[in-house]
C-alpha cells in the first residue's frame, strides 16, 4: 500500500475559473445564461449542460485551443505537484469536466506525467463532443459522467492516506472520504452544513504550508 494521493478537481480548483463559464459568457450571450438557468432548475444534468455548451462554441480547433491555453492555472501548481513526488506521493486530477482542455493546458504548462480522471472530449463540428460515459463503469455517474466518490473508495484500498482538493457541490461526498478535505468557494460553505471538517484555501501554496507544518509532506 503506497503511502498518500493528493487529488485535486480541475476547474475553479486547480484554475481561477470553469472551463465551461468561460465559454459561456464568451460565445453563447442569453442563449447560455437561459441553459444555466434550466441546469439550475434541475432540468438538466451537468453533464448535459457541459456537452451542450461545448459543442456549441462555434469555433475552429485552433480558436478552441486558444481559448484552453487562456485558462488561467494556478502558478503553484508545478512546484505543488513536485514536491508531492519528491515527499512519495502521488497526484491524481479528477474532473467532471473533460480530458480534451485539461490535457492540452497541462502540457502547454509543461506540466508531465499526471494520471487524470476525467470525461473523454474531441473536437468535432468546430465544438468539443463529450463521448458518453460507459453506464458499465465503475465509476459511472448518470449526472456527472464521473462519480468522484466512487474514484476515492477505489483509490482508499490502495494509499494509506488520501487528501483532497475541490470547489464545489460533485466535490462533496469526494471530500467526505478524504483524510484531509481542502475546500475553496461553495464547497467550503457545503461542508460547514454538514459540520465536516475542512482546511479552506485559495492558492495551492497554501495546501502546501499545511502539509507541510504537519509534516505530512
Amino acid at each position: 500500500m503506497k503511502e498518500f494521493i493528493f487529488i485535486s478537481d480541475f476547474d475553479g480548483t486547480m484554475s481561477e475559473r470553469d472551463f465551461y463559464h468561460i465559454i459561456m459568457d464568451k460565445y453563447l450571450g442569453e442563449w447560455g445564461k437561459e441553459l444555466h438557468a434550466s441546469w439550475r432548475r434541475n432540468e438538466m444534468e451537468d453533464v448535459e449542460l457541459l456537452s451542450t455548451v461545448f459543442k456549441s462554441m462555434n469555433r475552429t480547433e485552433e480558436e478552441i485551443r486558444e481559448d484552453i491555453l487562456s485558462i488561467k492555472l494556478d502558478e503553484y501548481i508545478p512546484a505543488f505537484i513536485e514536491h508531492i513526488k519528491l515527499a512519495g506521493g502521488d497526484f491524481l486530477i479528477l474532473s467532471a469536466g473533460t480530458k480534451y482542455y485539461i490535457e492540452r493546458l497541462l502540457t502547454f504548462k509543461g506540466i508531465q506525467g499526471i494520471e487524470i480522471f476525467s470525461n473523454d472530449g474531441r473536437y468535432e463540428n468546430k465544438g468539443i463532443t463529450l463521448m458518453p460515459p460507459d453506464t458499465q463503469d465503475p465509476f459511472y455517474s448518470r449526472r456527472h459522467g464521473i462519480d468522484k466518490a466512487k474514484v476515492v473508495q477505489s483509490l482508499k484500498r490502495k494509499y494509506k492516506k488520501i487528501y483532497y482538493a475541490g470547489n464545489s457541490k460533485p466535490d462533496v461526498n469526494a471530500a467526505l472520504l478524504a483524510d484531509i478535505a481542502f475546500a475553496k468557494g461553495k464547497l467550503i460553505t457545503l461542508l460547514q452544513a454538514k459540520a465536516a471538517e475542512h482546511v479552506p484555501f485559495k492558492c495551492f501554496f497554501q495546501v502546501e504550508e499545511f502539509l507541510k507544518n504537519r509534516e505530512l509532506i
